[in-house]
């Protein structure tokens, strides 16, 4: 199974910078995902782009877009999915894509994020291509609801873990079990950027990356990330 799947070779975000980024279809993300309805990307004219692509009302078919990848001057920084998630219906990851997309990143700095569940009958099978691809160069970031779960992800060991902090966490912290959590330095600072920082594709740090919640929904993140029910 492949998605549609847009590539911009220049993202106007200010979050990202201008980095190449892609957009994958709504279908990849997991609905036990913690975020999955107070998630930033499903407002705004990021949404509206989004809802394109998974309509396949914009983008491009998988392979054109992993050509568009491969292409990429060796070293490039670049963001996988600005939203959606890895290949694969929910919760599973597509073991043929996801390769496909690993092989592409090949000698270049791609770097993402995934909900997708580590445990579990899916979860095994995804810690393992995830291991896979941290150690091939293509960094996946785990993502946590709250410190609780950063602390389970960690323990995984198969590669960097993020966060979801509440709104006004602007410091940095440590999880439960004492692991350091540093803030996303574009979430508090205007001069930077993915373009910027690229932390998030190194996948051999130690600390974890925490991300105040924000957007029109980040009163509902907040409390997810508090660890209540939003």
């Amino acid at each position: 199974m492949t998605h549609r799947i847009a590539f911009t070779r220049t993202s106007r975000n200010s979050k990202t910078g201008p980095i190449p980024v892609t957009t994958t279809a709504a279908e990849t993300c997991w609905s036990g995902c913690g975020a999955f309805d107070v998630c930033y990307a499903k407002s705004g004219p990021l949404a509206l782009f989004w809802r394109k692509v998974s309509e396949h009302k914009a983008g491009l078919a998988w392979a054109d877009a992993m050509a568009q990848i491969k292409a990429l001057p060796k070293g490039t920084l670049w963001r996988h999915n600005q939203s959606g998630d890895l290949p694969g219906i929910g919760a599973e990851i597509d073991p043929l894509a996801f390769g496909e997309l690993v092989k592409a990143n090949r000698g270049r700095r791609g770097f993402t994020y995934t909900h997708k569940p580590m445990t579990g009958p899916e979860g095994l099978a995804n810690q393992a291509l995830v291991s896979i691809a941290n150690r091939e160069g293509f960094t996946v970031n785990l993502s946590a609801d709250d410190l609780a779960g950063a602390d389970r992800l960690a323990a995984l060991q198969i590669g960097p873990v993020v966060v979801i902090l509440p709104s006004d966490q602007t410091t940095a912290t440590t999880t439960p079990e004492g692991r350091k959590v540093a803030i996303c330095p574009a979430a508090i600072a205007d001069n930077v950027s993915c373009a910027t920082c690229g932390v998030c594709a190194l996948r051999d740090r130690k600390a974890i990356i925490g991300f105040p919640a924000h957007g029109v929904r980040k009163r509902a993140a907040s409390e997810i990330a508090k660890g209540a029910v939003a």
